[in-house]
């Protein structure tokens, strides 16, 4: 192994202290709780993240998607020192606080739509999901919501059954929530061999019209739920004119779109917000992960008029918009601003392109790579020909960049995407080492016999 600048591996990974804490963590932990990397950190910083054995990584994970700002940016400990200072919690709904207030207003200013504008804020990304159906099932006094194949909207009763990934998300949790419907989502690097994508994109718009005929009336629909690239489903990103016609349809009928922006939210795709790629202006926009930058919070933003239909009370929580999160959110929108971070991700997003490019010229295994900005993937296959999904090699490659420094997550219906949610302050050292890595850990697993034979 070369010669690193910033990972530093000096035990097996997980080291002798960690392997402590694993034994007490399978004691007082249930196993439902999965960790992809086998290790306890001691403190992170930027794209590095130290554990308490004394290894360094890269990180290529941002805790799914949460850092786009990085670990513990210095402006957003500031923000929570001095928050923490002065309050931590007085709850919204029994004192309220300026930060609050602040938040809604710069949001509602930059996310899109040429009209006014609500925001409602929450804990996590299943909340801001479900209260997103509370208000659309409100607003349009209708019961039916439309979510895609592929999608993750969340864990909670409400959010599961919009998920589509059976295992692990969904297996053995029935009966799950009523008048939730399924409509198929583009995948072109799937589609069927005698279409071309232009003709495939008509196929898919057909289809989501024939859904409207054969599943569930549309006068019955209150929100169509869509991911503007679907993150756990494999970074898939759709068709322009489907995602047109679905928010055609949408207006057609009365039902409201909801783009969830969860994972792809916060300048990950070079935008503040992914949905600004095709042009739409939803109805509402669900929102989390990377808002808070590791601080819990979450939101919904929306039309004044669908946002307000709700009486007082019947939205919020005990922590929702908390304090913390308020402040951490209001440093991260600071961040974007001031470091330009939506022009960074678009430059790491064409560095990692060019890395998985070269990769795929040499390996058959490696049958698509996809995405917006820097949130970019590669989908793992037996070979290009078949196109079979190979859920081994994933996790070969996910455990071999681990033992070699660099933090790496896998996605997908099938378990065989390497999804990229490196923090956009990574530098260009850093995120060179890191992708030097990854191609390493790819050649390691691709070119080995045993992995041949696994195919075999």
């Amino acid at each position: 192994m070369s010669k690193r600048k910033f990972v530093k591996i000096q035990t097996s990974i997980p080291g002798p202290k960690s392997m402590e804490l694993l034994e007490r963590r399978k004691k007082a932990v249930p196993k439902g709780i999965s960790n992809n990397c086998e290790t306890f950190v001691k403190s992170a910083s930027g794209a590095l993240v130290e554990d308490i054995d004394g290894n360094t990584f890269i990180d290529f994970a941002g805790a799914i998607g949460t850092l786009n700002v990085g670990h513990s940016h210095p402006r957003v400990v500031r923000a929570l020192q001095n928050q923490s200072e002065n309050f931590i919690h007085t709850g919204f709904n029994v004192m309220m606080y300026e930060s609050y207030i602040q938040l809604a207003e710069r949001l509602a200013e930059i996310s899109p739509g040429s009209f006014e504008k609500q925001v409602a804020f929450f804990n996590s990304g299943a909340e801001a999901v479900e209260n997103a159906v509370k208000i659309a099932r409100k607003y349009t006094k209708r019961q039916g919501i439309i979510s895609f194949t592929r999608g993750f909207h969340g864990r909670t009763l409400m959010t599961m059954t919009m998920t589509s990934k059976v295992k692990p998300y969904k297996y053995g949790f029935g009966p799950f929530a009523p008048e939730i419907y399924k409509a198929p989502y583009p995948y072109v690097y799937r589609r069927p061999d005698q279409l071309s994508e232009k003709e495939y994109s008509q196929f898919m718009i057909e289809q989501f019209e024939q859904f409207l005929i054969s599943e569930v009336a549309p006068e019955t629909i209150a929100a169509v739920v869509m991911e503007p690239i679907q993150g756990e489903g494999g970074f898939i990103v759709p068709d322009r004119n489907f995602v047109k016609r679905v928010r055609e349809i949408c207006t057609e009928y009365g039902i409201l779109f909801v783009a969830d922006e969860i994972q792809t939210g916060f300048a990950r795709t070079g935008k503040y917000f992914a949905i600004e790629h095709f042009g739409i202006e939803p109805d509402l926009i669900t929102i989390s992960k990377s808002m808070g930058a590791g601080v819990p919070i979450s939101g919904v933003i929306g039309r004044k008029e669908i946002m307000d239909v709700s009486e007082s009370g019947e939205l919020g929580g005990t922590y929702a918009g908390s304090p913390l999160g308020c402040q951490a959110a209001l440093a991260v929108l600071d961040i974007i601003e001031d470091e330009g971070l939506n022009e960074r991700a678009v430059i790491i997003g064409d560095k990692v392109n060019r890395k998985m490019h070269q990769l795929a010229q040499r390996f058959d295994q490696i049958g698509d790579i996809r995405g917006i900005g820097a949130m970019c993937a590669m989908e793992i296959v037996t070979n290009k020909t078949d196109k079979t999904p190979d859920k081994v090699a994933v996790g070969k490659i996910v455990k071999e960049a681990n033992s070699r420094g660099l933090m790496l997550l896998s996605a997908g219906i099938f378990g065989n995407v390497i999804r990229l949610l490196m923090p956009l302050t990574i530098t260009d050292e850093q995120l060179e080492e890191g992708l030097d890595i990854l191609g390493e850990s790819v050649e390691a697993v691709l070119s080995s016999e045993l992995h041949l034979e696994v195919n075999l």
